[in-house]
């Protein structure tokens, strides 16, 4: 079988302990980000599986329109809106999922609101050229979290706040803030009280038609000017441009970003990256060694298991009428 793997970036997909699992297999992986459809059309022309990285590139219905011999989407991770599953359905095309692993973005997460919070980057930059002590952070140690979404991540980040004297509040839907409250935190009592509260505040939502600009210039004006917000899950959470505006009125004073709406974002004049309270890493979230080999050993042994004829759970199981 000739299966592609798109987007990898590092070109670190061959040196994977779980790589070696496809060695009976034809394996084409390309290391840029493109989005012409021409393009990925000529590389995927063949392809009888993809192995996709995340959400890096768009699958819809005038991309598999021109690839009939695709029969196969291996996700890693879970399956996001870059995908059109219902059109991989009309196209006979079988989708599958992996797992997810919440331990890598809570522990960027993490480092973010340290490096933002004790301002690292600038004063690490200053001692490279030869200056010394040139700024004054903040410790964490009596800062309230506020974390909307208490999911898997969330959690993990509500234990790291404990063991660093954090007191933390969490704002989402009734089953969260109740789980919350029962993990020895607070709930706080409405939307508003969570921005006004809450010293650093970090995302926590997976994108949805629900989650789609939830987080509106109205929130983020009611946010300290000492308020710091954190998203490493999804640029589109936030309004677009409203993230920036208020960063600019001085409500929150500070943000720590690992996503992006456009993404690889490679223009170093972008506004964000320009802006002296955002501290700005390049979706990194996933992006490790150990959650590598989980993601993808898991899309491979779907590969293999699909085209054994093993039976397998579909993302939808409806293609097997369309077969």
């Amino acid at each position: 079988m000739h299966i592609v793997i798109p987007d990898d970036y590092q070109n670190v997909i061959r040196t994977l302990d779980c790589f070696p699992t496809l060695a009976d297999h034809r394996v084409s992986l390309y290391h840029d980000a493109v989005d012409d459809v021409q393009v990925l059309v000529e590389r995927f022309a063949d392809a009888d599986a993809l192995v996709l990285t995340r959400e890096r590139t768009r699958i819809d219905e005038a991309l598999l329109a021109r690839l009939p011999n695709l029969k196969l989407i291996s996700q890693t991770g879970k399956v996001s809106n870059h995908l059109d599953v219902e059109a991989c359905t009309r196209h006979g095309v079988a989708v599958m999922e992996g797992r997810g692993s919440p331990i890598a973005p809570a522990e960027l997460t993490w480092a973010l609101i340290i490096n933002a919070r004790r301002q690292l980057i600038p004063a690490m930059q200053a001692m490279y050229a030869g200056q010394w002590q040139v700024n004054m952070g903040q410790r964490l140690a009596g800062q309230t979290l506020g974390i909307w979404g208490y999911g898997k991540i969330g959690q993990r980040l509500a234990r790291y706040a404990q063991a660093f004297e954090m007191p933390v509040l969490v704002w989402g839907s009734e089953t969260s803030r109740q789980a919350a409250v029962a993990d020895g935190h607070q709930a706080t009592p409405s939307r508003e009280a969570f921005f006004a509260s809450a010293d650093v505040i970090s995302l926590h939502l997976r994108l949805a038609a629900a989650t789609r600009h939830l987080v509106t210039a109205a929130d983020l004006a009611l946010m300290k000017p000492s308020a710091l917000l954190v998203n490493t899950s999804r640029a589109e959470l936030i309004a677009p441009g409203a993230l920036l505006e208020a960063l600019n009125k001085g409500r929150p004073g500070f943000a720590a970003l690992d996503v992006f709406e456009q993404e690889p974002l490679n223009d170093p004049d972008h506004p964000l990256l320009r802006h002296p309270g955002v501290l700005c890493t390049p979706h990194l979230g996933y992006v490790e060694r150990e959650g590598y080999e989980l993601y993808f050993g898991d899309a491979f042994a779907n590969v293999r298991a699909f085209f054994a004829g093993e039976d397998c759970v579909l993302a939808n199981p409806q293609v097997r009428t369309r077969r």
